[in-house]
């Protein structure tokens, strides 16, 4: 991770102001696309304070930093992502309104700084656009697809996606309210000591602006948020031992941080102190809703991955 410095000259929005700046600085080109995600990605500060906007002003006499990891920037993707093309047998649910895909392990949901690394969500517009290809040899937009939770990279499981922008309010009000029940499965090399147990703590990011993002414990005081997540012993295997994870609150890894905090980290997940297995060990198994449109209750569920079956003791 290396770090850009320079003053603004004049009056510039901020994605042009790096347009000109950043190839100079990084002598390489640098696309409009790539220029965007580093703003939104929190990579960009501007008088020590961090802007996520591209349309942002920035004034004569303004300090900008750029906080860039090169090799992450320039080259396509990590070794270990997967190929994967969504097809029927990833589909939980699918209506006019909503689509529900089951995600593979080691495939990022959404796009990253890196412009032609894949994702989930480019890979379910594309299944919808053969699907209106269809229906409409002629089409030649692809569908609308909104994302409106997500899944860290190495978890698979459920995934929710709109395909109309109308239910985007409603859905995100869904996940926001607690109103959508998440259940995930780890799998933990040691195990906690009661087969019932919570976690409630405030946490937040403690890792330094521009080193890999991580979170922890972290006091009000200091932005810390309320957590909160029920675990449920569910099977003993050969070499784990599984857990249902009932999320009551949404945080950023938050799952991962309130099982290391217990002292029995997911397998697999070295970030939060896991033993190193084949692919960090959580899956997003099962997701219970009210659909925003129908009023039906929607649950569905992602069958556990093999790697969770293996050693499975009787």
């Amino acid at each position: 991770m290396k770090t850009f410095k320079f003053v603004c000259e004049k009056k510039f929005r901020l994605d042009e102001l790096l347009r000109q700046k950043l190839p100079l600085l990084l002598k390489a080109e640098i696309s409009n696309s790539k220029i965007r995600r580093l703003i939104t990605a929190g990579c960009i500060s501007v008088n020590q304070r961090q802007v996520f906007v591209p349309s942002f002003v920035v004034f004569s006499g303004s300090s900008v930093a750029a906080f860039i990891d090169e090799e992450k920037l320039f080259y396509e993707k990590q070794p270990d992502d997967i190929k994967f093309e969504v097809s029927q047998k990833d589909i939980l649910f699918e209506d006019e309104y909503l689509i529900i895909v089951n995600k593979p392990s080691r495939f990022p949901t959404e796009k990253s700084v890196v412009e032609s690394r894949d994702n989930l969500h480019a890979a379910v517009v594309r299944y919808l656009f053969k699907k209106q290809k269809v229906e409409n040899p002629n089409a030649k937009n692809p569908p609308y697809c909104g994302i409106m939770h997500r899944l860290d990279r190495d978890t698979s499981g459920v995934i929710l996606f709109t395909k109309k922008r109308e239910v985007n309010a409603p859905c995100h009000d869904l996940f926001e309210n607690r109103q959508a029940e998440k259940i995930y499965v780890a799998a933990l090399s040691k195990f906690p000591g009661q087969k019932k147990f919570s976690v409630n703590f405030f946490m937040g990011r403690i890792s330094p602006k521009g080193q890999r993002a991580k979170w922890g414990r972290l006091p009000e005081s200091r932005g810390g948020v309320d957590s909160s997540t029920e675990f449920e012993f569910f099977r003993e295997s050969r070499d784990f031992f599984l857990f249902y994870c009932r999320l009551l609150t949404g945080r950023t890894h938050q799952i991962r941080v309130h099982l290391s905090d217990s002292g029995c980290p997911i397998l697999g997940d070295e970030l939060y102190g896991g033993k190193p297995f084949s692919r960090m060990m959580l899956h997003a198994l099962s997701l219970s809703f009210v659909h925003p449109v129908t009023k039906k209750l929607i649950q569905v569920t992602a069958p556990l991955p093999e790697e969770f079956m293996e050693g499975q003791k009787n």
